[in-house]
């Protein structure tokens, strides 16, 4: 029998525990898959005497998981702790620096340090792989390094984060306002307590960075990432986006443009036709545009103990097989240093909705503040009467220029029929 892929976990939550579950529960699958067992040596957790409904017979256990990173004979280190900073990084480091492969789920730690990481374990000449920490159980780190390597890549765009998605779906299907499904996401478990890193769009941002310097050949560049979240979708403009044919979506693009390339975390309008507008509750899905594939999709369960244990797994089977790739497809010394594209010279359509005294006058306004930014109405659309307050107006432009968009928005919010702030969302036509 060939020697065993020995590996060392720290971290023993939901995907630590999924992985030794799955570890243990297709042991003789994984073995015949990449022709020798993968055995669990070592393991490190903050409460040892936690149950875990796991098996830990015979497995070394380390209080300190960067000590074992550094001292345990294991041939690749798992870091599923989680943070862009502290332990977690000092855990891959440690394991680099004594040589051993790693594999990880950590999307903030690679978002924010990808690049030195890369770096460090290919001058070591072990491995870093992150399937995990993309997508969940959807192999698309694997499929754009690896499947599309032929291709040249001109634009991803994903939905990147299950709790976002359920939270949009379930508003338009029950009618309810954001609050209200924000809390029932979390007693169900599909949202943390606090739930900010979902919906103000972090964790989408972490994961599209990843996958910006995989298909583009990038160094990744988080600071560079325009971010916004879904807080202020409300029920009434989804209500509006199903009428004018659309669905709100939050979604991750990553695209290269002549001024760079454009990283853009928002709310879109996506056509009700497009596939993506069908991808529902807690599912994932990224559309990758190659040169000579066309549009290709991945979707599937994108959280969750099995999906992120298929994930590590499977990075565990390609090192155990003795599968060598660099990092983020590229080897991390070419990786380029692409300028960002400004955020003000995206051009695209909008979706405006205000919420404006029902009197004479007041479009005539709006449309002239519109017209002197040289931006063209598309359509609108207004419901009822309603003379003693104020009515939705939704309108809908032709492409312009972002800066252009957001000269506008601030000049009708200071008009005095306008009741609150305009509420913009950008029409993405996939």
């Amino acid at each position: 029998m060939s020697k065993p892929l020995s590996i060392a976990v720290a971290g023993l939550g939901t995907v630590g525990g999924g992985t030794l579950h799955l570890l243990a529960r297709h042991a003789g699958l994984i073995e015949q898959r990449c022709g020798r067992p993968i055995e669990v040596a070592a393991v490190s957790a903050r409460d040892r005497k936690r149950e875990r409904n796991l098996n830990l017979s015979g497995i070394a256990w380390f209080d300190d998981p960067v000590a074992m990173a550094k001292e345990v004979k294991a041939d690749v280190v798992v870091e599923l702790i989680g943070g862009a900073e502290g332990v977690a990084k000092r855990v891959c480091e440690a394991a680099i620096a004594s040589g051993k492969d790693v594999v990880t789920a950590n999307k903030a730690l690679l978002a924010h340090h990808g690049a030195a990481l890369a770096h460090a374990a290919e001058s070591k000449g072990v491995s870093l792989r992150f399937e995990a920490a993309v997508g969940g159980g959807i192999p698309i780190v694997k499929g754009l390094r690896e499947g599309l390597a032929a291709n040249g890549i001109s634009r991803v765009t994903g939905i990147l984060n299950g709790t976002c998605n359920y939270i949009l779906t379930s508003m338009r299907e029950t009618g309810k306002d954001f609050a209200e499904v924000v809390d029932e996401a979390c007693r169900l478990g599909y949202a943390e307590s606090d739930p900010s890193f979902d919906i103000d769009g972090v964790d989408t941002a972490h994961k599209l960075a990843i996958l910006t310097s995989v298909a583009f050949g990038c160094e990744t560049n988080f600071d560079a990432l325009y971010l916004e979240g879904i807080r202020h979708v409300t029920a009434l403009d989804i209500s509006f986006a199903e009428e004018l044919g659309y669905r709100i979506k939050l979604l991750g693009i990553a695209r290269l443009t002549e001024d760079g390339v454009e990283q853009r975390v928002h709310p879109c309008l996506v056509p009700v036709r497009s596939l993506i507008a069908h991808v529902e509750d807690v599912n994932n899905a990224v559309m990758v545009e190659g040169d000579f594939v066309g549009n290709i999709v991945f979707q599937g369960r994108g959280a969750g103990a099995g999906p992120t244990a298929s994930a590590v797994v499977a990075d565990l089977i390609d090192i155990a097989r003795g599968a060598k790739v660099p990092t983020f497809a590229i080897p991390a010394a070419k990786l380029a240093k692409l300028p960002p594209a400004p955020m003000e010279r995206y051009r695209g359509a909008y979706y405006i909705r205000l919420m404006v005294v029902d009197q004479p006058g007041v479009i005539a306004d709006v449309a002239a503040t519109l017209r002197d930014e040289n931006i063209s109405l598309e359509s609108m659309l207004q419901h009822g009467r309603a003379p003693t307050g104020a009515v939705p107006v939704v309108l809908t432009t032709h492409e312009t220029e972002e800066a252009a968009m957001k000269r506008a928005l601030e000049r009708i919010g200071e008009l005095k029929a306008v009741f609150e702030p305009p509420r913009m969302i950008r029409v993405e036509p996939l």
